[in-house]
């Protein structure tokens, strides 16, 4: 099981971050209609809860799907495609916020000096894109390693088992809890040995951007790159769209009822705040600190503990919360901040990721002017810290808001029937046989994921 997992999250990873680094580029260069709802559409599939998602792809790809017949969808070809669905998009958003980052400026310095098209990509373009393509590689294997719902309703059987899976296994059916542990442990030494590997890699590197948006160069218009920036594009909408559109599909046709849904939707919509707050007063101490660590062991240590949520399975540390804190006999509002606090933690990666590299660029720009002028703390972070990081922080809050909102894990183990948020509800409705009605929240919690993004990225492009 310890290979299966290394070669499903290697091939997932693989296969999500090399055709990423060309639709990030496409998406950078052209300008079309529709191109800020695509933009938009590549993170809501990692807000989905998987079990929603799983239905999306089995509608698609499944025996009985749009499909049938073209794809094994069950085993590592199904694991794959999902990881894909999931991740390709993530690996692309990444990439494409730092390729962003580049000032009109150097476009129009590479033109005087008479860049060819591969100088553009060798010394403008790819050495942003290399500064976050590690840490995409490194988030993606993790949650594909730690990946549960996928690969136990995807991978057919016990051949493809993952040590998630098998922990699953061990507690729930064998009931053997010294085997559950010890493959936890494995776990989670494996997932620490990739995150100290690639800790090196990991620290935000400084791109010295000051703007943001796209610049079409002369380059970009010849017949070649056209070709390949439409086909990136294409297959994007191919990879993404079809199962959303099998969640949409199938919601319209069975909108559940409106008094449960508002209900529970009210419950994610204040938890899902609550998170994203939290996650960003947690990250925003973490990446000053990393920017202006001393040593470099130090930053890396500082980017470790940002993953170390990702190091540990996400059961295993709701299990151990809830035996440390069972003894308290919390009602229902420890339970809610019970929830916020683990929501806010699988967050983390995501924040801390988003806020690293445009803290590092201000504190190299401005920490010396602050100080001739006697600007710190409170007053500086009023004057010059959030204007300058608006657009990062709402951006970085967002996504922890959609991340929360889409979250099974910690409601499972420590919500009640006084506590239901959207994928409680849907959960539920799938183990009642409520297919249509689960399909229906599904896609209400798709636009509520989808609407906080649309908002945070047109907000964040005004910035």
């Amino acid at each position: 099981m310890l290979s299966f997992t290394l070669l499903q999250a290697g091939l997932s990873t693989g296969l999500s971050v090399v055709p990423a680094i060309a639709v990030a580029r496409a998406l950078h260069r052209r300008e079309f209609p529709g191109r800020s709802f695509l933009v938009v559409l590549l993170i809501l599939p990692l807000t989905l809860p998987a079990i929603a998602a799983i239905l999306g792809v089995t509608q698609v790809y499944g025996p009985n799907g749009w499909l049938g017949g073209w794809f094994q969808l069950y085993g590592l070809t199904g694991i794959l495609i999902a990881h894909v669905f999931f991740n390709l998009p993530l690996a692309a958003r990444l990439l494409l916020s730092r390729l962003e980052s580049i000032p009109a400026d150097s476009y129009r310095l590479g033109a005087q000096l008479g860049f060819a098209p591969r100088d553009i990509l060798r010394h403008i373009e790819w050495p942003v894109m290399r500064a976050a393509l590690a840490p995409a590689a490194l988030l993606i294997f993790l949650l594909c390693a730690a990946s549960f719902a996928v690969v136990l309703i995807l991978g057919g059987g016990p051949q493809a088992a993952t040590l998630e899976v098998a922990i699953y296994q061990s507690l729930r059916l064998d009931f053997d809890p010294a085997r559950a542990s010890a493959l936890a442990i494995a776990q989670v030494l494996l997932c620490t040995a990739v995150v100290i590997a690639g800790g090196r890699k990991l620290l935000p590197e400084s791109s010295m951007a000051a703007g943001k948006g796209l610049w079409k160069n002369a380059y970009a218009r010849s017949p070649g790159s056209l070709a390949l920036d439409t086909s990136a594009i294409m297959l994007t909408v191919l990879i993404v769209v079809p199962p959303l559109a099998a969640i949409l599909i199938n919601g319209l046709s069975s909108l559940p009822a409106a008094n449960a849904v508002m209900k529970a939707a009210f419950t994610s919509l204040t938890i899902g705040l609550a998170s994203a707050a939290l996650a960003l007063i947690l990250s925003m101490p973490l990446a000053y600190f990393g920017a202006r660590a001393a040593s470099e062991p130090s930053r890396r240590f500082l980017t470790i503990l940002s993953l170390s949520a990702w190091m540990l399975p996400p059961a295993v540390i709701a299990t151990g919360w809830f035996i440390a804190l069972l003894p308290f006999h919390f009602g229902g509002l420890g339970t809610a901040l019970l929830i916020v606090a683990m929501n806010a933690l699988m967050a983390l990666p995501f924040v801390y990721g988003g806020l690293a590299a445009p803290v590092a660029e201000l504190t190299a720009r401005d920490d010396k002017l602050c100080a001739s002028l006697g600007l710190r703390g409170l007053s500086r972070l009023r004057s010059i810290d959030l204007p300058s990081l608006r657009a990062p922080l709402v951006l970085a809050g967002a996504m922890a808001f959609a991340v929360s909102l889409g979250d099974l894990t910690a409601i499972t183990l420590f919500g009640s029937g006084d506590i239901q948020t959207l994928p409680a509800l849907i959960y539920r409705q799938m183990g009642s046989y409520r297919m249509a009605d689960s399909a229906g929240t599904a896609l209400f919690l798709a636009a509520s994921s989808f609407a906080a993004m649309w908002f945070a990225e047109v907000w964040a492009r005004k910035t």
